[in-house]
């Protein structure tokens, strides 16, 4: 199985990522994408560009199945997904 985790960003961020991720990311201004984690293992930072954002790791309640297909009818479990990061705007 993979691991994994849910990444969950501000809108903004996410469509830099998304622009950072696609084909035509040699346009893009960001070039850098990074996440880094403290001492503690819970807070951290998230780095696209030259913009810093406050991150922090959160326990989900309960664990979470991922599932992929290659043929779109028969699914293949992934990965069992038990916590989220959190990137917050800068405040």
């Amino acid at each position: 199985m993979e691991e994994q985790f849910i990444l969950r960003v501000p809108p903004s961020v996410a469509e830099r990522i998304e622009h950072l991720l696609s084909e035509n990311a040699s346009s893009s201004e960001d070039k850098s994408l990074d996440l880094s984690f403290s001492e503690d293992g819970r807070s951290g930072t998230f780095v696209i560009g030259n913009d810093h954002f406050p991150a922090s790791l959160s326990d989900l309640p309960c664990t979470v199945e991922s599932y992929k297909t290659y043929d779109d009818s028969v699914l293949i479990k992934t990965a069992d997904i038990g916590q989220m990061i959190m990137v917050r705007r800068r405040g």
